[in-house]
């Protein structure tokens, strides 16, 4: 993950998070913001990645990259994103993988989910009050090599 594509933000819901994903992947990565968003989307309509314990992690698959890359929000307010569990999210990490990369999105996903289900890190991750900040407990976390 790029310091570029960690972010402090302020969405109302979970199309406002969808799409400040979109904008993050566009402007870090160099992708078309309306490719990821629909991508985004599309996954989203078949299930909420609301992923529990205030964490999201909205994922998709696009045939114009060759690596999954990954994005960090963390939102300024809880926001509702329809997770398993009824708790709003406050945290987003967002996932894009290639079209053909099946056992790489998994392990990508798996490694993302390590990381937030570690009471420490999420805790951390959760105080945070800058990009900074956060990028710094995502590079000591392993967050980071997860795309």
């Amino acid at each position: 993950m790029l310091p570029e594509a960690v972010r402090c933000a302020h969405c109302s819901d979970k199309r406002a998070i969808l799409a400040e994903l979109a904008r993050g992947f566009a402007s870090a990565y160099g992708l078309d913001e309306g490719m990821v968003l629909d991508a985004l989307r599309e996954r989203e309509a078949l299930g909420s990645t609301g992923f529990g314990r205030a964490v999201a992690i909205p994922h998709a698959r696009l045939e114009t990259i060759e690596s999954p890359l990954a994005m960090l929000i963390h939102l300024d307010r809880d926001v509702d994103f329809d997770a398993a569990d009824g708790i709003p999210v406050r945290l987003v990490v967002g996932l894009l993988s290639p079209s053909d990369a099946g056992a790489q999105h998994l392990h990508a996903l798996a490694a993302i989910s390590r990381v937030t289900r570690d009471e420490r890190v999420l805790h951390q991750l959760f105080e945070a009050r800058s990009e900074e900040e956060l990028f710094a407990i995502i590079a000591n976390s392993g967050l980071r090599d997860a795309a």
